[in-house]
Protein backbone atom coordinates (compact mmCIF):
# COMPACT_ATOMS: atom_id res chain seq x y z
CA UNK A 1 0.00 0.00 0.00
CA UNK A 2 1.31 3.06 -0.68
CA UNK A 3 2.07 5.69 2.12
CA UNK A 4 0.35 8.95 1.55
CA UNK A 5 2.57 11.09 3.76
CA UNK A 6 3.92 13.38 2.83
CA UNK A 7 8.13 13.68 3.72
CA UNK A 8 9.13 17.07 1.96
CA UNK A 9 9.43 19.71 5.22
CA UNK A 10 7.42 22.63 3.27
CA UNK A 11 4.83 20.64 1.99
CA UNK A 12 1.41 21.17 3.48
CA UNK A 13 -1.73 19.64 2.60
CA UNK A 14 -4.95 21.27 4.73
CA UNK A 15 -6.97 17.97 4.09
CA UNK A 16 -4.04 16.32 6.42
CA UNK A 17 -4.47 18.54 9.45
CA UNK A 18 -5.81 21.73 11.16
CA UNK A 19 -5.70 25.25 9.92
CA UNK A 20 -2.44 26.46 11.60
CA UNK A 21 -3.27 29.46 14.28
CA UNK A 22 -3.39 33.06 13.66
CA UNK A 23 -0.53 34.99 15.40
CA UNK A 24 -3.66 36.50 17.86
CA UNK A 25 -4.38 33.29 18.55
CA UNK A 26 -1.38 32.44 19.31
CA UNK A 27 -1.20 35.98 21.66
CA UNK A 28 -4.18 35.17 23.25
CA UNK A 29 -3.97 31.67 24.51
CA UNK A 30 -0.37 33.15 25.98
CA UNK A 31 -2.03 36.28 27.75
CA UNK A 32 -4.75 33.53 29.35
CA UNK A 33 -1.88 31.55 30.43
CA UNK A 34 -0.24 34.52 32.25
CA UNK A 35 -3.21 35.69 33.58
CA UNK A 36 -3.52 32.12 35.27
CA UNK A 37 0.05 32.30 36.45
CA UNK A 38 -0.43 35.51 38.35
CA UNK A 39 -0.65 36.75 41.90
CA UNK A 40 -3.84 39.06 41.21
CA UNK A 41 -5.91 37.05 42.64
CA UNK A 42 -5.00 38.42 45.56
CA UNK A 43 -6.59 41.67 44.56
CA UNK A 44 -9.95 40.22 44.61
CA UNK A 45 -9.37 40.44 48.61
CA UNK A 46 -8.71 44.24 48.30
CA UNK A 47 -9.46 45.31 44.86
CA UNK A 48 -12.25 47.67 46.74
CA UNK A 49 -9.40 49.26 48.59
CA UNK A 50 -7.09 49.55 45.37
CA UNK A 51 -8.24 50.13 42.52
CA UNK A 52 -7.08 48.33 39.30
CA UNK A 53 -6.12 51.24 37.00
CA UNK A 54 -3.18 52.02 39.51
CA UNK A 55 -1.87 49.02 38.33
CA UNK A 56 -2.68 48.51 34.51
CA UNK A 57 0.63 48.76 32.21
CA UNK A 58 2.24 51.92 31.32
CA UNK A 59 1.49 53.39 27.84
CA UNK A 60 5.37 53.14 26.92
CA UNK A 61 8.62 52.26 29.06
CA UNK A 62 9.71 50.11 32.07
CA UNK A 63 6.41 47.54 32.72
CA UNK A 64 4.48 48.13 29.58
CA UNK A 65 4.30 44.73 28.48
CA UNK A 66 2.06 42.19 29.59
CA UNK A 67 5.26 39.58 30.98
CA UNK A 68 4.80 36.94 33.93
CA UNK A 69 5.78 40.09 36.27
CA UNK A 70 3.88 42.22 34.76
CA UNK A 71 3.07 45.96 36.69
CA UNK A 72 -0.10 44.25 38.46
CA UNK A 73 1.93 40.99 39.11
CA UNK A 74 4.65 42.59 40.60
CA UNK A 75 2.82 44.86 42.28
CA UNK A 76 0.80 41.92 44.30
CA UNK A 77 3.44 39.38 44.03
CA UNK A 78 5.48 42.22 46.53
CA UNK A 79 2.29 42.90 48.45
CA UNK A 80 2.16 39.02 48.93
CA UNK A 81 5.68 38.69 49.70
CA UNK A 82 5.76 41.36 52.95
CA UNK A 83 2.37 39.36 54.40
CA UNK A 84 4.80 36.04 54.07
CA UNK A 85 6.06 35.34 57.29
CA UNK A 86 9.43 34.34 55.83
CA UNK A 87 9.13 37.10 53.48
CA UNK A 88 12.12 36.52 51.01
CA UNK A 89 11.79 36.81 47.47
CA UNK A 90 12.34 33.15 46.75
CA UNK A 91 8.72 32.65 48.79
CA UNK A 92 7.35 34.52 45.96
CA UNK A 93 8.57 32.39 43.17
CA UNK A 94 7.88 29.56 45.10
CA UNK A 95 4.16 30.70 45.30
CA UNK A 96 4.29 31.16 41.48
CA UNK A 97 6.11 27.90 40.59
CA UNK A 98 3.22 25.86 43.18
CA UNK A 99 0.41 27.79 41.23
CA UNK A 100 1.57 26.70 37.81
CA UNK A 101 2.06 23.10 39.09
CA UNK A 102 -1.18 23.20 39.67
CA UNK A 103 -2.36 23.33 36.45
CA UNK A 104 0.00 21.51 34.51
CA UNK A 105 1.93 23.91 33.73
CA UNK A 106 5.81 24.05 33.13
CA UNK A 107 7.19 25.48 36.09
CA UNK A 108 8.89 28.88 36.07
CA UNK A 109 12.54 29.20 36.85
CA UNK A 110 13.77 29.33 40.70
CA UNK A 111 15.96 32.09 39.98
CA UNK A 112 14.45 35.51 41.70
CA UNK A 113 16.67 38.11 39.32
CA UNK A 114 13.88 38.30 36.79
CA UNK A 115 11.28 39.43 40.06
CA UNK A 116 14.01 41.58 41.70
CA UNK A 117 14.22 43.44 38.42
CA UNK A 118 10.60 43.95 37.76
CA UNK A 119 10.41 45.55 41.40
CA UNK A 120 13.04 47.92 40.71
CA UNK A 121 10.59 48.97 37.83
CA UNK A 122 7.82 49.95 40.02
CA UNK A 123 7.20 53.69 39.84
CA UNK A 124 7.88 55.05 43.84
CA UNK A 125 5.05 57.24 42.80
CA UNK A 126 2.26 55.03 41.91
CA UNK A 127 3.14 53.50 45.59
CA UNK A 128 2.87 56.64 47.16
CA UNK A 129 -0.29 57.12 45.11
CA UNK A 130 -1.91 53.95 46.21
CA UNK A 131 -0.83 54.32 49.61
CA UNK A 132 -2.99 58.15 49.80
CA UNK A 133 -5.80 55.96 48.45
CA UNK A 134 -5.61 53.74 51.04
CA UNK A 135 -5.33 56.57 53.81
CA UNK A 136 -8.82 58.18 52.17
CA UNK A 137 -10.32 54.29 52.80
CA UNK A 138 -9.50 54.54 55.90
CA UNK A 139 -11.20 58.55 56.72
CA UNK A 140 -12.42 58.56 60.34
CA UNK A 141 -16.21 58.34 60.12
CA UNK A 142 -17.89 59.08 63.80
CA UNK A 143 -20.45 55.80 65.24
CA UNK A 144 -23.19 57.43 66.62
CA UNK A 145 -23.35 54.32 68.63
CA UNK A 146 -20.00 54.63 70.60
CA UNK A 147 -18.30 58.00 69.90
CA UNK A 148 -19.62 60.71 72.49
CA UNK A 149 -21.37 63.59 70.47
CA UNK A 150 -18.37 65.98 70.28
CA UNK A 151 -16.53 63.20 68.65
CA UNK A 152 -13.24 64.30 67.23
CA UNK A 153 -10.60 62.45 65.03
CA UNK A 154 -7.06 62.00 67.23
CA UNK A 155 -3.83 61.96 65.21
CA UNK A 156 -1.65 60.53 67.79
CA UNK A 157 1.99 60.85 66.55
CA UNK A 158 5.52 59.36 67.68
CA UNK A 159 8.67 57.76 66.03
CA UNK A 160 10.69 54.53 65.62
CA UNK A 161 13.69 53.52 64.14
CA UNK A 162 14.38 50.60 61.34
CA UNK A 163 17.67 48.84 60.51
CA UNK A 164 18.39 47.44 56.98
CA UNK A 165 21.73 45.59 55.35
CA UNK A 166 25.23 46.89 55.94
CA UNK A 167 25.80 48.00 52.13
CA UNK A 168 27.54 51.25 51.22
CA UNK A 169 24.61 52.94 49.51
CA UNK A 170 22.95 52.57 52.55
CA UNK A 171 25.33 53.58 54.64
CA UNK A 172 25.42 56.84 53.00
CA UNK A 173 22.08 57.80 53.43
CA UNK A 174 21.01 56.34 56.78
CA UNK A 175 24.38 56.17 58.01
CA UNK A 176 25.02 54.09 61.57
CA UNK A 177 25.83 55.14 65.21
CA UNK A 178 29.08 56.96 65.93
CA UNK A 179 29.87 54.31 68.65
CA UNK A 180 29.76 51.53 66.16
CA UNK A 181 33.10 50.62 64.24
CA UNK A 182 33.11 50.37 60.59
CA UNK A 183 31.98 47.05 59.56
CA UNK A 184 30.32 46.14 62.79
CA UNK A 185 27.12 48.46 62.57
CA UNK A 186 23.97 48.01 60.51
CA UNK A 187 22.56 51.34 58.88
CA UNK A 188 19.47 53.14 60.82
CA UNK A 189 16.74 54.97 59.66
CA UNK A 190 14.33 57.24 62.18
CA UNK A 191 10.49 57.39 60.94
CA UNK A 192 7.95 59.82 61.90
CA UNK A 193 3.89 58.63 61.63
CA UNK A 194 0.82 60.03 62.18
CA UNK A 195 -1.74 57.60 62.90
CA UNK A 196 -5.49 57.82 63.45
CA UNK A 197 -5.99 56.48 67.31
CA UNK A 198 -9.54 55.11 66.55
CA UNK A 199 -9.33 52.85 63.11
CA UNK A 200 -4.97 52.50 63.20
CA UNK A 201 -4.47 53.91 60.05
CA UNK A 202 -1.34 55.04 59.44
CA UNK A 203 -2.39 58.73 57.73
CA UNK A 204 1.31 59.94 57.09
CA UNK A 205 5.08 59.10 57.50
CA UNK A 206 8.25 61.09 56.91
CA UNK A 207 12.08 59.03 57.29
CA UNK A 208 14.99 60.34 58.28
CA UNK A 209 18.47 59.28 59.47
CA UNK A 210 20.16 59.26 63.07
CA UNK A 211 20.51 63.11 63.27
CA UNK A 212 16.68 63.50 62.44
CA UNK A 213 14.90 64.80 65.32
CA UNK A 214 10.87 63.89 65.66
CA UNK A 215 9.68 67.42 65.55
CA UNK A 216 11.21 68.81 61.89
CA UNK A 217 10.01 65.27 60.74
CA UNK A 218 6.43 66.32 62.41
CA UNK A 219 5.90 69.36 60.71
CA UNK A 220 6.85 68.15 57.34
CA UNK A 221 3.45 66.09 57.69
CA UNK A 222 1.36 69.40 59.03
CA UNK A 223 -0.86 68.96 55.69
CA UNK A 224 -2.22 65.38 57.44
CA UNK A 225 -3.94 67.66 59.97
CA UNK A 226 -7.64 68.97 59.49
CA UNK A 227 -9.31 71.61 61.26
CA UNK A 228 -10.91 69.84 64.32
CA UNK A 229 -8.20 67.61 64.58
CA UNK A 230 -6.37 66.89 68.24
CA UNK A 231 -2.24 66.03 67.79
CA UNK A 232 -1.80 63.47 70.69
CA UNK A 233 1.93 63.39 71.75
CA UNK A 234 4.50 62.23 74.13
CA UNK A 235 6.42 65.10 75.90
CA UNK A 236 9.04 64.44 72.91
CA UNK A 237 6.57 66.83 70.91
CA UNK A 238 6.62 69.44 73.75
CA UNK A 239 6.68 72.79 71.80
CA UNK A 240 5.63 76.30 72.48
CA UNK A 241 6.23 76.72 68.55
CA UNK A 242 4.52 73.39 67.37
CA UNK A 243 1.61 74.35 69.59
CA UNK A 244 1.06 77.85 68.80
CA UNK A 245 0.79 76.12 64.42
CA UNK A 246 -1.22 73.61 65.44
CA UNK A 247 -3.57 76.14 67.18
CA UNK A 248 -3.53 78.02 64.20
CA UNK A 249 -4.24 75.10 61.82
CA UNK A 250 -7.05 74.92 63.91
CA UNK A 251 -5.79 71.66 65.89
CA UNK A 252 -5.67 71.43 69.81
CA UNK A 253 -2.86 69.70 70.91
CA UNK A 254 -2.62 67.35 74.37
CA UNK A 255 1.02 66.58 75.14
CA UNK A 256 3.17 66.05 78.24
CA UNK A 257 4.78 68.66 79.79
CA UNK A 258 8.62 68.50 79.26
CA UNK A 259 11.69 70.57 79.73
CA UNK A 260 9.66 73.41 81.77
CA UNK A 261 8.89 73.20 85.24
CA UNK A 262 5.20 73.41 86.44
CA UNK A 263 3.08 76.28 86.85
CA UNK A 264 1.63 76.28 90.79
CA UNK A 265 -1.80 76.88 91.79
CA UNK A 266 -0.37 80.19 92.95
CA UNK A 267 0.47 81.45 89.27
CA UNK A 268 -1.97 80.45 87.20
CA UNK A 269 -5.12 82.15 85.94
CA UNK A 270 -8.01 80.44 86.87
CA UNK A 271 -8.18 77.37 89.10
CA UNK A 272 -10.65 74.75 86.29
CA UNK A 273 -10.68 72.15 89.33
CA UNK A 274 -8.35 69.90 91.47
CA UNK A 275 -4.67 69.50 89.70
CA UNK A 276 -6.69 71.42 86.89
CA UNK A 277 -5.29 74.79 86.21
CA UNK A 278 -5.49 77.45 83.33
CA UNK A 279 -2.14 78.84 82.60
CA UNK A 280 0.50 81.18 80.32
CA UNK A 281 2.63 79.29 78.95
CA UNK A 282 5.30 81.82 78.05
CA UNK A 283 7.91 81.28 74.88
CA UNK A 284 10.90 80.22 75.60
CA UNK A 285 14.41 81.89 74.96
CA UNK A 286 15.59 81.09 71.53
CA UNK A 287 18.96 79.32 71.42
CA UNK A 288 21.25 78.20 68.16
CA UNK A 289 19.95 74.90 68.30
CA UNK A 290 16.40 76.22 67.49
CA UNK A 291 14.81 74.02 64.34
CA UNK A 292 13.14 77.26 63.43
CA UNK A 293 14.29 80.64 62.36
CA UNK A 294 14.48 83.86 64.03
CA UNK A 295 11.70 85.16 61.80
CA UNK A 296 9.83 82.16 63.12
CA UNK A 297 10.51 82.70 66.61
CA UNK A 298 10.07 86.89 66.61
CA UNK A 299 6.24 86.05 64.83
CA UNK A 300 5.49 83.75 67.95
CA UNK A 301 3.21 85.37 70.50
CA UNK A 302 4.29 86.52 73.94
CA UNK A 303 2.53 83.65 76.14
CA UNK A 304 -0.13 80.97 75.47
CA UNK A 305 -3.33 80.23 77.21
CA UNK A 306 -2.87 76.62 78.03
CA UNK A 307 -4.39 74.07 80.34
CA UNK A 308 -2.15 71.80 82.80
CA UNK A 309 -3.60 68.79 84.51
CA UNK A 310 -1.45 67.09 86.88
CA UNK A 311 -1.99 63.35 86.69
CA UNK A 312 -1.49 60.94 89.61
CA UNK A 313 -1.04 57.33 88.10
CA UNK A 314 -2.63 55.05 91.01
CA UNK A 315 -2.22 51.81 89.89
CA UNK A 316 1.32 49.59 90.30
CA UNK A 317 3.35 49.06 87.24
CA UNK A 318 4.03 52.10 85.65
CA UNK A 319 7.14 54.20 84.85
CA UNK A 320 5.91 57.31 86.96
CA UNK A 321 3.67 57.85 89.73
CA UNK A 322 2.81 61.47 88.42
CA UNK A 323 3.15 63.26 85.65
CA UNK A 324 1.77 66.82 83.65
CA UNK A 325 -0.49 67.24 80.61
CA UNK A 326 -0.33 70.46 78.89
CA UNK A 327 -3.15 71.27 76.42
CA UNK A 328 -5.06 73.67 74.47
CA UNK A 329 -8.92 72.38 75.23
CA UNK A 330 -9.46 74.71 77.53
CA UNK A 331 -13.09 73.77 78.21
CA UNK A 332 -13.68 71.75 81.63
CA UNK A 333 -16.98 70.79 80.89
CA UNK A 334 -16.99 69.44 77.38
CA UNK A 335 -13.26 67.92 77.93
CA UNK A 336 -12.71 66.56 81.93
CA UNK A 337 -9.50 66.36 83.31
CA UNK A 338 -10.32 62.22 83.76
CA UNK A 339 -11.31 61.85 80.07
CA UNK A 340 -7.49 63.59 78.96
CA UNK A 341 -5.94 61.54 81.50
CA UNK A 342 -7.72 58.24 79.74
CA UNK A 343 -7.67 60.00 76.41
CA UNK A 344 -3.32 60.22 76.73
CA UNK A 345 -3.58 56.96 78.50
CA UNK A 346 -4.53 55.25 75.10
CA UNK A 347 -1.97 56.81 73.48
CA UNK A 348 0.28 53.83 74.47
CA UNK A 349 -1.58 52.61 71.17
CA UNK A 350 0.85 53.84 69.42
CA UNK A 351 3.82 51.77 69.75
CA UNK A 352 1.17 49.04 69.82
CA UNK A 353 0.74 50.53 65.88
CA UNK A 354 4.67 50.06 65.38
CA UNK A 355 4.31 46.86 66.50
CA UNK A 356 2.16 45.69 64.47
CA UNK A 357 4.00 46.97 61.44
CA UNK A 358 7.69 46.41 62.91
CA UNK A 359 7.14 42.76 65.05
CA UNK A 360 4.37 41.54 62.69
CA UNK A 361 4.67 42.11 59.22
CA UNK A 362 8.36 41.81 59.80
CA UNK A 363 9.69 45.64 58.82
CA UNK A 364 11.83 45.74 61.70
CA UNK A 365 14.77 44.82 59.41
CA UNK A 366 14.50 45.95 55.84
CA UNK A 367 16.25 43.30 52.82
CA UNK A 368 16.58 45.32 50.56
CA UNK A 369 20.18 46.71 49.73
CA UNK A 370 19.66 50.11 48.30
CA UNK A 371 18.19 53.35 49.12
CA UNK A 372 15.52 53.12 46.54
CA UNK A 373 14.71 49.93 46.90
CA UNK A 374 14.52 50.65 51.15
CA UNK A 375 12.00 53.22 50.66
CA UNK A 376 9.89 50.72 48.10
CA UNK A 377 9.75 48.51 50.57
CA UNK A 378 8.79 50.55 53.78
CA UNK A 379 6.34 52.35 51.00
CA UNK A 380 4.32 48.88 50.62
CA UNK A 381 4.36 47.57 54.15
CA UNK A 382 2.62 50.53 54.99
CA UNK A 383 0.08 50.16 51.91
CA UNK A 384 -0.31 46.62 53.13
CA UNK A 385 -0.76 47.70 56.68
CA UNK A 386 -3.66 50.19 56.15
CA UNK A 387 -4.97 47.43 53.21
CA UNK A 388 -5.68 45.07 56.52
CA UNK A 389 -6.43 47.92 58.80
CA UNK A 390 -9.96 48.23 56.00
CA UNK A 391 -10.21 44.60 56.51
CA UNK A 392 -10.38 45.56 60.62
CA UNK A 393 -12.82 48.16 59.98
CA UNK A 394 -15.17 46.35 57.51
CA UNK A 395 -15.27 43.24 59.28
CA UNK A 396 -15.72 45.03 62.69
CA UNK A 397 -18.42 47.55 60.82
CA UNK A 398 -20.38 43.96 59.46
CA UNK A 399 -19.89 42.28 62.67
CA UNK A 400 -21.18 45.08 65.08
CA UNK A 401 -17.58 44.70 66.83
CA UNK A 402 -15.19 47.82 68.15
CA UNK A 403 -12.21 47.94 65.99
CA UNK A 404 -9.71 48.62 68.50
CA UNK A 405 -10.70 45.19 69.54
CA UNK A 406 -10.02 43.39 66.93
CA UNK A 407 -6.60 41.42 66.69
CA UNK A 408 -4.59 42.82 64.49
CA UNK A 409 -2.12 39.53 63.91
CA UNK A 410 -4.97 37.33 64.42
CA UNK A 411 -6.20 39.26 60.94
CA UNK A 412 -2.92 38.81 59.53
CA UNK A 413 -2.80 35.09 60.31
CA UNK A 414 -6.19 34.49 59.28
CA UNK A 415 -5.25 36.15 55.73
CA UNK A 416 -2.29 34.04 55.36
CA UNK A 417 -4.46 30.96 55.22
CA UNK A 418 -6.87 32.56 53.12
CA UNK A 419 -4.83 33.75 50.51
CA UNK A 420 -4.11 29.89 48.67
CA UNK A 421 -7.69 29.33 48.49
CA UNK A 422 -8.60 32.71 46.99
CA UNK A 423 -5.63 32.67 44.30
CA UNK A 424 -7.68 30.15 42.25
CA UNK A 425 -8.33 31.32 38.79
CA UNK A 426 -11.26 28.91 37.97
CA UNK A 427 -13.17 29.83 41.29
CA UNK A 428 -16.70 31.80 40.35
CA UNK A 429 -16.88 35.14 42.03
CA UNK A 430 -20.07 33.66 44.25
CA UNK A 431 -17.81 31.65 45.56
CA UNK A 432 -15.19 33.87 46.23
CA UNK A 433 -17.14 36.38 47.84
CA UNK A 434 -18.62 33.56 50.06
CA UNK A 435 -14.91 33.17 51.12
CA UNK A 436 -14.25 36.41 51.89
CA UNK A 437 -17.71 36.89 53.71
CA UNK A 438 -15.92 33.91 56.09
CA UNK A 439 -12.82 35.76 56.13
CA UNK A 440 -14.34 38.74 57.73
CA UNK A 441 -15.96 36.74 60.02
CA UNK A 442 -12.75 35.03 61.19
CA UNK A 443 -11.46 38.44 61.66
CA UNK A 444 -14.02 39.54 63.55
CA UNK A 445 -13.98 36.82 65.86
CA UNK A 446 -10.47 37.00 66.94
CA UNK A 447 -11.22 39.70 69.92
CA UNK A 448 -8.37 41.02 72.39
CA UNK A 449 -10.21 40.73 75.53
CA UNK A 450 -9.89 44.14 77.94
CA UNK A 451 -7.37 44.12 80.51
CA UNK A 452 -7.25 47.24 82.18
CA UNK A 453 -4.23 48.35 84.65
CA UNK A 454 -2.60 45.43 82.90
CA UNK A 455 1.38 45.82 83.37
CA UNK A 456 3.39 45.28 80.67
CA UNK A 457 7.53 46.11 81.67
CA UNK A 458 9.62 46.88 78.90
CA UNK A 459 11.63 43.93 79.29
CA UNK A 460 12.86 40.42 77.81
CA UNK A 461 12.86 37.23 79.52
CA UNK A 462 14.77 34.82 77.17
CA UNK A 463 17.96 35.41 78.10
CA UNK A 464 20.11 35.71 74.46
CA UNK A 465 22.74 33.03 73.64
CA UNK A 466 26.42 33.56 75.20
CA UNK A 467 27.83 35.03 71.78
CA UNK A 468 30.67 36.79 71.33
CA UNK A 469 29.66 40.51 69.81
CA UNK A 470 31.08 41.28 66.59
CA UNK A 471 33.32 44.08 67.12
CA UNK A 472 35.23 44.08 64.24
CA UNK A 473 34.70 43.51 60.30
CA UNK A 474 33.83 39.97 59.95
CA UNK A 475 36.29 39.27 57.48
CA UNK A 476 39.14 40.12 60.31
CA UNK A 477 37.29 37.81 63.21
CA UNK A 478 38.77 34.69 61.48
CA UNK A 479 37.12 33.19 65.00
CA UNK A 480 34.49 33.69 67.37
CA UNK A 481 35.15 31.82 70.79
CA UNK A 482 32.00 31.43 72.98
CA UNK A 483 32.02 32.29 76.36
CA UNK A 484 31.98 29.78 79.16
Amino acid sequence: MRNPTPLFPEFHLKTLRRKPRSAQQKLADRLKDLKQKSFSQLGQCFGKFIPNHYLQPAQSGALSRRRLFSKENTFWAFFSQVLDADGGCLEVIRKLQAFAAMRSKPLPSSSTAAYCQARKMLDLATLKTIFLHTVQQLQDQPNPNTDPPHYRRVVVVDGTGVSMPDTAENQQVWPQRNSQKPGCGLPQATISACFSLRTGALLSYEMGNKKSHELPLLRKQWGTFQPGDIFLGDKGFCSFYDVHRFSERGVDSVITLARRIPVTEAESVQVLGEDDLLIHWKKPVRTKASSYSQADWESLPESLLLRQIKVTVSQPGFRVSTFYIITTLLDAEDYPANDLADLYFQRWDVDLFFRDIKTTMGMDILRCKTPAMVRKEILMHLIAYNCIRCLMVEAAEGNDVRVRRISFKGCVQALRQWEPHLNQAKMSCVERNRLIGLLYESIADNIVPERPGRSEPRAVKRRPKPYQLLNKPRHEMQEIKTQE
